[in-house]
């Protein structure tokens, strides 16, 4: 039976919670993981990226000497690659990087980083991730408190405006929810800071 401590916001021992084997307990799937992380990188790429070839670039129109009898390398433009403002070879051109996987592949790599979080000791549950007034400063000390200095993922169950504005100016660390959060961010953290509700749904989603 897989088990793990549960902490208050103080960093205090407050009791135990059950972890679901099915979730939290498989060997992780290391090439699944790769290539869902590959996937969200790319169809976060903007694919903007835009230059002109020579047949874009203005001038040019006209032969810069003639073909022969000059001594000079036979030239037809002026906006040919190799001239300053010339065109570009093979221009980058706006385009989409987007692409899909199956489903069944994007479960098995959430529950591959999640079981490897806590097979690395980086998974901590607070019984409850409630914050009075967006305050970074005491938001700081809460991570503090749990042992998370470096690059923290923090998951409630629902959409918490006071969390999510007391962490997001702190360096390293995202403010996320259980029903959003995506395997780059889990492999991204050095730790993933979990309360009880947001827990529960991550169980009854992928169990």
């Amino acid at each position: 039976m897989l088990k793990t401590n549960v902490y208050n916001m103080s960093g205090e021992l407050v009791g135990e919670i059950e972890l679901a084997e099915a979730v939290f307990g498989i060997t992780p799937n290391e090439s699944v993981v790769h290539d869902v992380v590959k996937n969200h990188l790319a169809n976060k790429r903007q694919g903007t990226q835009s230059a002109l070839t020579r047949a874009e670039v203005s001038g040019g129109g006209r032969k810069p000497w003639r073909q022969k009898g000059t001594g000079r390398a036979r030239q037809g433009s002026t906006r040919a690659p190799q001239w300053t403002h010339g065109g570009i070879v093979f221009a980058p051109k706006p385009r989409d990087y987007s692409y899909t996987l199956n489903k069944k592949a994007k479960r098995l790599a959430m529950k591959s980083a999640l079981s490897a979080k806590v097979q690395d000791n980086g998974l901590v549950v607070i019984d409850s991730i409630k914050m009075d007034a967006p305050k970074t400063a005491e938001f700081a000390k809460f991570l503090a408190a749990v042992g998370c200095n470096t690059k923290t993922l923090v998951v409630t169950a629902e959409a918490d405006m006071n969390v999510v504005k007391s962490g997001r100016n702190i360096p390293g660390c995202e403010v996320a929810f259980a029903g959003v959060m995506n395997v780059y961010s889990i492999v991204n953290a050095n730790k993933l800071v979990v309360d009880k509700a947001a827990l529960a749904k991550i169980q009854e989603v992928f169990a």
